[in-house]
């Protein structure tokens, strides 16, 4: 470094404000407005931070620091900080991407009603642990139970706060110190590195594997099992598929191989589908039913409330009374248990699918739009996009997905709007929709923009057609 660059780093370095003079600077206090002085002053000092190591590293000079603070630059950095800020962690965004549970974007949107539900519970006071009429203790989940058991037919029924917790709570209560009999094949791996084996073991259970990768039979289990055996259990592969030369042990069989040796019996579901008469069929292929899995006799059923059901995030246990008597009376359980809005939305959702409403579920209905309609809406988005300078849309068939992990391998028919732009890449295209305000979230796919209306709510295109709008090349 030169003496001159080190005589004007050093002069830079003597124009910087204090903090006390930049919180006299009203233009500053006014984009600090809301902020508790402690935040204020911490934010100050990071945008000096900042400044400081431009500075050292020769990206700004004396006379560009004299200019940015002439300029009111401390208080447009201040008001960008605020910005930012109000764009991070949980807020309200417009899925165009076409999956219907992502869970990026919080899986499962739920019903109106149970929304309200929710909102009701959190904004004050209500019944949770006292019975109404006795004015006695009771337990939390006792209505919500009785729902389910009617809707699934199961003799009784517990909620915990994700299906991962049903897992666990289901091994922890059967299996803790003693043998778990898994086929080899559904020992999977979901989302956030969640693996069966590594829960298995948290919860204290041994893990015992049955058959091989793609095939696995009832022998297999028989010959595994001896006097410390604690469980047998079963894991749908909700996000992958063995294809070809394979074989698996039906719930039936597993149910019964369990109550000729008095062992208990799980079934994880993962995604939970509801499917009884008077409800439009999913296009899920032969993806396992929750009634039928609970009909086959095992003695626990786990499935989701925050996918397929369409509630908010839960892990439902259903099954025989004797061994959710067990689950409930497991310590584990209390640390588990969901809290009254999560409650209060399970509750609602339930109440629908008994009234005969299911079909009207967010996740249900999105899944089973018609296509004309799908059509009509990315005509609309096409014809708005064409009409602002830079852009070029199109109307292309497409494919929605269910869920990108909970259904890999199933796609629905759809169509959506296909964008490129004259000075943006689809890349950075993406990236400005989702900075926007409102932020919008869509799909890259040759090359090209695609924004799939499968999954917009009510007023999502008026909110996506002003994104679009406010993109700056």
């Amino acid at each position: 470094m030169t003496a001159s660059n080190s005589e004007a780093r050093q002069a830079a370095f003597r124009l910087l404000p204090s903090v006390d003079e930049l919180l006299r600077d009203e233009a500053v206090l006014k984009a600090g407005a809301g902020m508790t002085h402690e935040r204020l002053v911490r934010a100050l000092g990071e945008i000096l931070d900042g400044w400081r190591a431009a500075i050292g590293k020769g990206r700004l000079d004396a006379d560009g620091l004299t200019a940015h603070l002439s300029e009111g630059g401390a208080a447009a950095a201040l008001a960008e900080r605020q910005r930012a800020e109000s764009r991070r962690g949980v807020v309200p965004i417009v899925n165009a991407t076409g999956v219907v549970l992502n869970t990026g974007l919080g899986r499962a949107p739920v019903h109106p009603e149970a929304a309200e539900a929710m909102k009701r519970a959190a904004a004050g006071y209500c019944v949770l642990e006292v019975d109404r009429e006795t004015g006695k203790r009771n337990r939390r989940d006792e209505y919500l139970a009785s729902l389910v058991c009617e809707l699934t037919g199961a003799e009784a029924g517990i909620v915990v706060n994700n299906c991962a917790g049903s897992v666990m709570l289901v091994l922890s209560t059967f299996a803790r110190e003693r043998e778990a009999i898994v086929s080899r094949g559904e020992l999977v791996e979901i989302g956030g590195s969640f693996r069966v084996p590594a829960v298995m073991e948290r919860a204290g259970a041994k893990l015992v594997e049955a058959g091989t990768t793609n095939r696995t039979r009832l022998s297999d289990y028989s010959e595994k099992l001896n006097k410390n055996t604690g469980l047998l259990l079963k894991v749908h592969t909700s996000n992958y598929r063995v294809v070809g030369f394979t074989e698996e042990v039906s719930p039936t069989d597993l149910a019964a191989l369990g109550g000729e040796h008095e062992v208990p019996t799980a079934y994880d579901l993962g995604s939970g589908l509801l499917e009884s008469d008077g409800l439009k069929p999913l296009p899920l292929g032969d993806e396992p039913r929750v009634i039928e899995a609970v009909a086959s006799g095992v003695d626990v059923v786990m499935f989701s409330g925050d996918k397929l059901f369409g509630g908010p995030q839960a892990g439902f246990l259903v099954g025989k009374k004797r061994a959710i008597d067990a689950l409930r009376d497991n310590p584990v359980y209390r640390a588990l248990r969901c809290d009254k809005v999560t409650l209060a939305g399970l509750e609602e959702t339930l109440k629908l699918y008994l009234a005969g409403r299911g079909d009207e579920i967010p996740a249900r209905a999105l899944m089973t739009r018609d296509p004309k309609e799908l059509q009509a809406l990315a005509e609309e988005i096409a014809a708005a996009a064409n009409a602002i300078d830079g852009f070029t849309a199109t109307v292309v068939p497409e494919r929605s997905q269910p869920g990108s992990g909970s259904a890999p391998d199933i796609f629905i028919d759809t169509f959506a709007a296909r964008l490129t732009h004259a000075s943006l890449s689809p890349d950075a295209l993406s990236a400005a929709l989702r900075h926007g305000e409102p932020s919008v979230f869509s799909r890259i796919a040759d090359d090209a923009l695609v924004l799939d209306p499968r999954t917009l709510l009510e007023g999502d295109l008026e909110r996506l057609l002003g994104a679009l709008a406010a993109v700056e090349a």
